[in-house]
């Protein structure tokens, strides 16, 4: 069996999936999508790619079976459920959705609409979380499926990214034309799913309560509550309470003096845990601890996947596979969209917590994915 899929954004981050999807043994055809022709025009000239279509309407009207959507994040949301509504699988870059300004009730109002149309439509969907298949993360789901850590009993994640390390280039070529002084301070706690899937999936549980405190760098010309997003936070570190009993932590930071790092994680159990920092991972016990070679951690892929450059820490060769086989074997993907809403929706209850002074709040849950 085959699919056939089209990349829909083939700009700088959408441009690495074009081979990974292009040279799958399991794609049979894949067609680009862009609304700037001349960038399109230029990828469908660097891969050899014949099929082009200038928009989403206009790709949504094809036969084609799965559309990967890597657009601006405002866009997710509303893109996935339109294509979800023509009948196409869909591949969604993270976040699931975003919504600008401080409306939670928005935010969770979308969630449910995507979660609902997957169930109505019987269409697949699949998250593009790249920490779920970073070595790390891999390694300690195998050792929760050993049993290694015993009981789960605390775990930490974060996502440190100083503005200074890309995040104003990306905003700004993101926004093109339309960017200005109100078009900046995107919601840390709106981008959670690096740090929120390490601890979830390796887990096996999900977040159930939420205080949260943010913090305001002084005189901030980025972070400010007149732009778009109206976040006064440029940091945001919440405490959680999770379905199994454990407490967790996690930062999203944006101002730090350290090296960019996307999703450094901590998980405690009763009998093991794993630790990764600067110094590199490390797997502990009562007793001891011993570093931990994380280079032969794996799981299967298509020989023409394995050699072809893949980024975020090895992942988008995994990702790009993962929704492959979904979409041909029927299976739900791991990163589902009840899954999805595990990374996402904990993030959107913390900064809500975070505007009210850290009140403890619950968090919404739209259950496990059906069997």
């Amino acid at each position: 069996m085959s699919i056939s899929i089209g990349m829909v954004g083939v700009g700088s981050f959408g441009k690495s999936f074009i081979p990974l999807f292009k040279q799958h043994p399991d794609v049979s055809r894949i067609a680009l999508c862009d609304l700037n022709e001349e960038r399109l025009a230029e990828r469908a000239k660097e891969f050899e790619i014949a099929e082009t279509y200038a928009s989403l309407d206009e790709i949504c009207k094809s036969d084609l079976d799965a559309l990967a959507i890597i657009t601006q994040h405002w866009l997710h949301g509303p893109q996935t459920i339109q294509a979800l509504e023509a009948g196409k699988h869909v591949y969604s870059a993270v976040p699931p959705l975003w919504i600008f300004g401080n409306n939670t009730d928005e935010a969770l109002q979308l969630c449910d609409k995507l979660v609902a149309t997957v169930r109505r439509t019987g269409q697949l969907y699949m998250l593009g979380e790249t920490t779920f298949f970073r070595k790390e993360t891999m390694f300690c789901r195998q050792k929760a499926a050993e049993g290694a850590f015993g009981e789960f009993v605390y775990g930490e994640a974060e996502y440190l990214h100083d503005l200074s390390h890309g995040l104003y280039e990306v905003i700004k070529r993101r926004w093109g034309d339309q960017f200005g002084p109100d078009k900046t301070g995107s919601t840390p706690m709106y981008y959670p799913t690096h740090s929120v899937s390490a601890l979830v999936s390796v887990m096996g549980a999900h977040m159930t309560e939420v205080s949260c405190q943010g913090y305001t760098y002084p005189n901030d010309d980025w972070w400010r509550e007149d732009t778009i997003n109206a976040c006064p936070f440029c940091n945001e570190t919440a405490l959680f309470r999770m379905s199994n009993g454990a407490a967790a932590r996690v930062s999203e930071v944006r101002r730090v003096g350290h090296p960019n790092r996307e999703g450094p994680i901590r998980i405690y159990g009763t009998e093991g845990s794993f630790e990764r920092d600067l110094t590199g991972p490390k797997w502990t016990t009562k007793d001891d601890w011993e570093e931990v070679e994380l280079e032969s951690v794996a799981e299967p892929l298509p020989r023409e996947l394995e050699e072809l450059p893949t980024g975020h820490g090895g992942s988008h060769a995994y990702l790009a596979h993962e929704f492959v086989d979904a979409c041909n074997t029927g299976r739900l993907p791991r990163i589902n969209v009840w899954e999805a809403m595990r990374y996402l929706v904990p993030g959107i209850m913390a900064h809500e917590s975070a505007m009210r002074g850290g009140e403890l709040l619950k968090i919404p849950d739209w259950g496990d994915a059906p069997e």
